[in-house]
């Protein structure tokens, strides 16, 4: 989601997305004049009024009405009052009792009677059958003579039994203050650390002097002792800190805790496999993400749903999708994808990156990614899972290309979504709003060239026809991005779904043409790449890269695939440069984070990750440890050394985001949905605050307070595809245990016919140690095939080359072996990584 769709989603009226309060918000001594009108039904239902579906009624003294069931948004059964005073800057108590038989969530707005509905107080109350008292405040932003109260109670499935009594509304409260519950002042990673990796703490205290500290394991017991070492003023969080480092205890074990200035943490591990599960579950996220297929209960117990969007009422669906009035005069079938975050969205540049990002990870290392890994429908088919995932989007970005014959033919529509906003809770296959295409922009058009053209080279080993056609979409859209080279995205058109507008498109241009070099070899996208100021601009932001800046991942990409780029040795060098100026931002931040702007951005966790994922391609290019070791530290901030002291991923950690901004992932508002699956990611402290229980809760919050888990707050505590994707590529980095090897790899090949070619590597033994049997591992960059060996057993699957030999190899000397293989089409450069016995060799 970007700032501009952030900006308009809070004047829309379909998204009741306003401040939601504790209903254990203490007793006011509020003086003003009460501002409901026969609030106690006294007088019947007199100055109350409904949507035509209700029938209210007084019963017992309270006004009670049947809700029908079978409703899609809270908005389609309303009980309102109008005409309520509200004074700008005037602090309101609003109260009132209810009862649900069954128990539901309902809405209870305070907002303008007319579009866009803005809403000054949104809460949603947990509804009991016995019945509740319920207390909020606001402070009115505006002077108005005709606000509105309304009870919001659509949405469900079956029908239910409202009742309501004593409703009360007066100025004169008390501002409410925000508390987060921070827990104990020592604050670690939840999950746990690596035996050999760094393990710090960061303690909150108001000394200035070192503290003593004490690492207790299960049983009480101290196992180690320090000192801590004072870091002042934490600007990103306001609090005075010590850091705290353990790193020389090793030991594996569970429940260790750490006590320093009378605190004591909450548990955490020291363990080899802390990040074993988490690649698989940051991955799982994209299944239950899917759109026109059928979430199955089966894979996924408690997330199953109806396909979303396939045509079937009440959904108008994606198979004929038209465009806006007088954008296109066809209509398209984009069925599936992934949805974008908790919306029903699909967006092609937040689609680009998130399925760049899937692809990416797996070219990193092709070997640790299997079949079956997922509990996907795919798995079974022979084909890596993590593949599979990223082929449903990859066809629908496919499907968003203007076909041939008409107007800006090859470019690719910047998003489809509904024609308006709907509400929360609204599961995918109950959406009943018209979708539409909107216009094809620039930017969209070279996301689908570079991840087509990245796709082309990853799936040849598999699907040679998906592949072909991945290619052929990539140079069609290459060719008309050039065509029309500043297509922007209209920063207005934002109803109904976010606006991801982008008014520079070089990057994506300098992003494409890589993708496009790597896996042809064509001078046109060589030349293109090295004119590029992209490819020798300083482009490692502070902030990190995102959607809207993607010549980073063209820099990665050169850096780590096999190319015949002529300055590959400066690019790689660059990318280590990136990562020193990442890496001196973390050692200066009391919290370890490698991300440390004066004001934190929306989706801030992503960006952090992103910057960790430039740390680590510089550890996979040079081997040093202090890269990797800023990887694992970086970390800690996500799973929980914060100044929130929680973590952030869903179902990691003893406190853990759960509530994300979801329109079908949304337990806090309907205790028959879930919440998010684990391994979802929390979009993260946002400065801006742009959402209105951001904003009426965490006014002149410092940067890392700035977040609240909370389903409403859209601003901090979204979910979105391109938040996992990082999550995804970091956590198969942080499970990847492969160490460096003392071992060097010569690889050399020739041609030796048409469509074939001869291969000899040698591999030397760098170490001190003999190798008893060796087993080598590397894989091809597109759809090279082994037909014949000599001097080593070999085995091929997909990509990955496994060659293995009873061969004894001492210090100092080599072992050679061969092969004749089959060209693919486009370059067939040297493997760059290869592995020695699962160690990766220098």
């Amino acid at each position: 989601m970007t700032r501009c769709r952030a900006a308009l989603l809070a004047l829309l009226t379909m998204v009741a997305l306003s401040p939601v309060i504790s209903p254990a918000v203490a007793a006011h001594a509020d003086e003003g004049p009460e501002q409901i009108v026969n609030g106690t039904f006294d007088a019947g239902t007199a100055s109350w009024w409904s949507t035509g579906n209700l029938t209210p009624a007084v019963d017992s003294g309270r006004l009670c009405a049947d809700i029908p069931g079978g409703t899609a948004n809270p908005w389609d059964v309303i009980i309102g009052q109008n005409d309520l005073a509200l004074v700008e800057g005037e602090t309101y108590a609003y109260r009132f009792s209810a009862s649900a038989t069954p128990a539901k969530v309902g809405r209870a707005l305070v907002q303008l009677p007319v579009d866009p509905y803005t809403q000054y107080l949104s809460a949603a109350p947990e509804l009991s059958v016995s019945g509740n008292d319920y207390s909020y405040t606001f402070t009115a932003p505006v002077s108005l003579p005709n606000a509105q109260v309304v009870f919001q109670l659509g949405g469900s499935a079956e029908p239910w039994r409202f009742c309501m009594d004593d409703v009360s509304l007066k100025g004169g409260a008390e501002p409410e203050v925000h508390e987060p519950d921070t827990g104990p002042r020592v604050r670690v990673n939840m999950v746990g650390y690596l035996p050999a990796g760094p393990k710090n703490a960061t303690v909150v205290t108001a000394e200035t002097a070192p503290l003593d500290w004490e690492l207790k394991n299960a049983d009480k017991r101290t196992v180690a002792t320090g000192r801590t070492t004072p870091r002042g003023v934490d600007a990103s969080s306001g609090q005075n800190v010590h850091t705290l480092d353990f790193g020389s205890y090793r030991k594996p074990g569970k429940d260790y805790t750490l006590t320093a200035d009378g605190e004591t943490s909450r548990p955490f591990d020291i363990s080899a496999g802390i990040y074993d599960e988490l690649p698989a579950d940051a991955l799982k996220f994209y299944y239950t993400q899917r759109s026109g297929i059928e979430i199955l209960d089966s894979l996924r117990p408690g997330y199953g749903r109806p396909a979303g969007h396939a045509g079937v009422a009440p959904n108008q669906g994606d198979v004929s999708v038209p465009c806006q009035p007088g954008v296109c005069d066809y209509s398209l079938n984009v069925k599936g994808g992934w949805y974008d975050a908790g919306d029903h969205g699909k967006y092609v540049v937040n689609g680009g990156i998130s399925v760049y990002q899937l692809m990416a990870a797996y070219e990193r290392d092709k070997a640790a990614f299997r079949d079956g890994q997922l509990d996907i429908p795919e798995s079974g088919n022979g084909q890596p899972d993590i593949l599979d995932e990223a082929r449903w989007e990859q066809e629908f970005l496919l499907s968003m290309q203007v076909p041939d014959g008409k107007p800006f033919a090859g470019m690719a529509h910047h998003k489809i979504h509904d024609q308006n906003w709907t509400g929360l809770p609204l599961l995918p296959h109950l959406d009943p709003q018209l979708r539409e295409l909107h216009p094809t922009s620039t930017a969209a058009t070279l996301n689908l060239a570079a991840t087509a053209a990245q796709a082309a080279r990853l799936f040849a080993p598999y699907d040679a026809a998906f592949a072909a056609r991945n290619l052929t979409a990539a140079r069609k859209a290459w060719a008309a991005a050039k065509a029309n080279p500043a297509r922007y995205a209209d920063p207005n058109d934002g109803n109904g779904g976010g606006a991801y507008s982008d008014g520079d498109v070089s990057d994506e241009f300098y992003w494409a043409a890589a993708e496009l070099f790597i896996t042809t070899g064509e001078k046109e996208f060589k030349d293109f790449v090295l004119a590029s100021p992209h490819h020798t601009g300083d482009i490692w932001r502070d902030r990190g890269f995102d959607w809207g800046n993607t010549a980073q991942l063209g820099r990665l990409d050169l850096a780590t695939v096999p190319n015949a780029l002529p300055d590959r040795a400066r690019v790689r060098q660059s990318v280590v440069d990136g990562a020193e100026k990442y890496l001196a931002t973390q050692r200066a931040h009391a919290y370890g984070l490698p991300y440390n702007p004066p004001d934190f951005d929306w989706g801030s966790n992503n960006l952090v990750l992103n910057n960790m994922v430039v740390l680590a391609t510089a550890y996979d290019l040079t081997g040093q440890e202090k890269y990797r070791a800023a990887v694992r530290e970086g970390m800690d901030y996500i799973l929980g050394r914060n100044a929130l002291n929680q973590s952030y991923v869903t179902g990691y950690g003893e406190v853990a985001s759960k509530n994300q901004h979801s329109r079908w992932y949304a337990r806090q508002l309907d205790p028959a949905l879930p919440n998010p699956p684990r391994g979802t990611l929390a979009g993260g402290p946002n400065s801006a605050i742009q959402d209105p229980l951001a904003q009426r809760l965490l006014q002149g919050c410092k940067p890392q307070f700035c977040y609240i888990d909370h389903i409403e707050s859209w601003a901090t505590n979204e979910l979105t595809i391109n938040w996992n994707s990082p999550l995804a590529w970091i956590s198969a980095f942080l499970a990847d245990k492969s160490e460096r090897a003392g071992c060097r790899v010569r690889y050399s090949a020739h041609g030796a016919g048409p469509g074939a070619f001869n291969a000899q590597i040698v591999i030397e033994n760098t170490g001190k140690e003999s190798v008893d049997g060796w087993s080598l591992r590397w894989s091809f960059l597109s759809g090279q095939r082994v037909r014949a060996g000599w001097g080593a057993a070999l085995a091929q699957s997909g990509a990955v080359v496994t060659a293995r030999s009873h061969e004894r190899i001492k210090p100092g000397r080599s072992a050679v072996f061969g092969f004749t293989g089959t060209a693919a089409s486009g370059p067939n450069p040297a493997p760059e990584v290869f592995h020695l016995d699962g160690d990766r060799c220098g």
